[in-house]
């Protein structure tokens, strides 16, 4: 039997629960899906808030041939065999049974589901994009990562990027109750609170407590559940939210022991460690900036170390990196001035640059005034006119 959660999916896009913005009447996937409009674009957001639903909507909707891949395990065979037919490496899953003929057949468009997308490395993606630049291949990327970060320029160029938000309570509440089990106002709410906005977790447990206790699911057997080896409720590894939310707020905190005692859960749950170091080099700059500048050395050479070393040696550096991390002093100034200076570019867009500051490589521009008056060391603000007495840095 198919898994709860894959049988109360839902298969047309006015099913869809939550994601409004992106899904209600009048909104950008909503129309897509309705006027049939075909183009690539990849799904952002954490686990459970329905991206490989979306995907496979838009695709059904638009009458294509649906693949999907995960980038954990797929490479660039894969992607061939589906682009040209050929009986290469392993053949991609598609959503329906289907004839291995049917890759033959060219009527209809063809779309990739590429979930964990940011798993894909760069070679990979170089090899993804001439076929997402030829059409001869639509790309649904999903990712629970910032895919500015993990997605190569020109892929990303050539697909639109959708943020999808964790679920509401309300939202979940209405996923859960289409399940069809009783519940009371306490079971409800303590499922709500614990899937925290992921509606394959709430199902998952959901599922669980029932398979193992039958239909009285309360609070008691669900956290039963919970402690049930027999349980796997989260197949894909995508627990590490809550975690590593714990780990930054340790550091951010300067709590190093609470910082190693998630660290050390991510490790033991075969966590990334790319993806760990990844977020304590950001960290370095976004939390102790100008307070310690060298925290910036530090993370970056505990990334460099985890790649070159791995797992288990490398959860020594990142141990070493994250006590460093934890117990810098912190100064988030220039992390809080690029966003009053990116508040201003978003509002006022681009504003002249003052002359005196222009480059003038030609006769023309030093006629026009460019460079006139530059000095190497000038008080006066060289903001455009307009922001002349703004200060972001404190």
């Amino acid at each position: 039997m198919e898994p709860l959660a894959a049988r109360i999916r839902p298969t047309i896009i006015e099913e869809v629960v939550g994601q409004e913005h992106l899904a209600g009447s009048g909104k950008p996937l909503r129309v897509a899906i309705e006027k049939k409009h075909l183009f690539s674009f990849i799904l952002w957001g954490p686990p459970g808030t329905g991206k490989t639903t979306i995907a496979r909507i838009y695709a059904r909707a638009l009458d294509a041939e649906l693949y999907e891949l995960s980038a954990v395990s797929a490479g660039k065979e894969d992607i061939r065999t589906i682009v040209e037919g050929e009986k290469k490496g392993r053949l991609a899953r598609k959503a329906e049974p289907f004839s291995s003929q049917e890759l033959l057949i060219p009527d209809k468009p063809k779309v990739l589901f590429l979930d964990e997308i940011h798993r894909f490395n760069k070679s990979q993606q170089d090899f993804l994009l001439p076929y997402v630049e030829s059409g001869k291949l639509t790309l649904i990327g999903a990712t629970t990562e910032n895919p500015s970060f993990e997605v190569i320029p020109a892929l990303l160029s050539r697909a639109r990027v959708f943020v999808l938000e964790p679920l509401s309570e309300e939202s979940l509440r209405a996923i859960v109750s289409r399940a069809g089990i009783k519940l009371s106002e306490d079971t409800f709410a303590w499922l709500l609170g614990y899937a925290n906005g992921d509606a394959r977790r709430a199902l998952g447990i959901l599922e669980g407590a029932q398979a193992l206790y039958g239909k009285k699911v309360t609070v008691a057997n669900l956290n039963k559940a919970l402690e049930s080896p027999h349980l796997r409720y989260d197949k894909k590894g995508e627990e590490h939210y809550d975690t590593i939310s714990a780990f930054i707020k340790s550091m951010r905190a300067s709590q190093p022991d609470a910082a190693i005692y998630y660290l050390a859960r991510m490790v033991e749950a075969g966590e990334d460690p790319l993806f760990i170091a990844r977020r304590m080099v950001v960290f370095a700059s976004e939390d102790i900036g100008l307070a310690q500048p060298t925290a910036l050395v530090v993370a970056n050479a505990v990334f460099r170390a985890c790649e070159t070393i791995g797992y288990p040696e490398c959860s020594i550096n990142l141990a070493h990196g994250v006590a460093y991390l934890a117990k810098a002093q912190k100064d988030r100034s220039s992390y809080n001035a690029l966003g009053l200076a990116q508040a201003d570019v978003e509002a006022f867009g681009n504003l002249p640059v003052p002359k005196k500051i222009r480059n003038a490589p030609t006769k023309l521009m030093k006629e026009l005034d460019y460079g006139k008056g530059y000095k190497k060391y000038d008080e006066e603000s060289y903001l455009p006119d307009k922001l002349k007495k703004k200060r972001y840095f404190e």
